[in-house]
């Protein structure tokens, strides 16, 4: 770094535009939109973001310690190489069409629409609150990082998670590619309309979740009152080790489970020979299906 600026206060639309190879320490950025647009190869240190458009079209960007305030909102689109420790992130739908992503220690106070169009994401020991965070990115990488909002990840490729929970209604919707090792997901309808999808040592709570999907595979986890689970699901392979409450309309595979409540095969609708079900225990079979149940918005 050639240049430091340190302990200043400033305002104006694009205060330090353009500003190169520079260590930013202490710096609050007060009313004025885009005041770093631009910038390559900045370090940023306990300073404070108050206004919009914070960091456009930067390149190779630290940042740690540092506050995104409220209206510091659509703070970093069509950003490359960025990583942001420590740090706590207010604003809403801060992340847009970026890549090179790396988090740690960070809390987005609200996330709603954030993350959105964005690849190469590394994310460690954070949190997340709020909908629609990371819609249509890509190559994605949690370990530790809690969500609290609906509509997780919708129409993401490529995910993989560790040591992480969710409390989403729609979570994972239209993805391609998921696994999820040694975590918990809390919430309505539960990935549907994806591809190619795998939970590992996972506890899973979901009302009509797992349905829609191709290529769905489960390994020792536990499917806490799930119901009408595995509807129209191909290529299906679950180890489950725990008492699913119903299974619905499977269209092929392998589900082993100690117990089910309700298992429904409709000939109607699927071939049951296509679905091998390995369970001591199904307190009730029915072959037709119940009333096709729509989920709530």
């Amino acid at each position: 770094m050639t240049d430091k600026i340190k302990n200043k206060y400033f305002e104006g639309e694009r205060i330090l535009y353009g500003v190169k190879d520079t260590q930013i320490e202490g710096v609050t950025f007060g009313h004025g939109e885009s005041p770093l647009k631009e910038a390559k190869n900045i370090e940023l240190k306990d300073s404070i973001f108050k206004w919009k458009y914070p960091l456009w079209y930067d390149e190779k960007v630290r940042v740690e310690n540092t506050t995104f305030e409220t209206m510091s909102r659509s703070g970093i689109w069509y950003t490359k190489d960025i990583s942001i420790k420590n740090s706590a992130l207010q604003a809403p739908k801060l992340f847009r069409r970026a890549s090179q992503i790396k988090l740690d220690h960070v809390h987005f106070t609200d996330a709603e629409e954030t993350m959105w169009t964005c690849n190469d994401i590394q994310m460690r020991n954070s949190q997340v609150n709020g909908d629609y965070f990371g819609k249509d990115s890509q190559n994605i990488y949690l370990d530790n990082v809690n969500v609290v909002g609906n509509y997780v990840f919708d129409g993401a490729k490529n995910i993989e998670v560790h040591n992480s929970t969710f409390v989403s209604k729609d979570a994972f919707w239209n993805c391609d590619n998921v696994t999820i090792y040694d975590s918990t997901i809390d919430g309505e309808y539960l990935a549907w309309n994806t591809n190619n999808i795998k939970f590992v040592n996972c506890v899973i709570e979901s009302d009509q979740g797992l349905n829609y999907i191709d290529h769905l595979e489960i390994k020792n986890s536990t499917l806490l009152h799930t119901d009408l689970a595995f509807e129209y699901v191909s290529n299906i392979n679950a180890e489950i080790n725990s008492k699913v409450d119903s299974v619905k309309n499977p269209i092929s595979g392998n589900i082993s489970a100690p117990e089910i409540g309700n298992l429904i095969m409709d000939p109607n609708k699927i071939d049951p020979s296509k679905t091998k079900i390995d369970c001591p225990k199904i307190d009730a079979k029915t072959n037709k299906s119940d009333q096709n149940q729509i989920p709530k918005d």
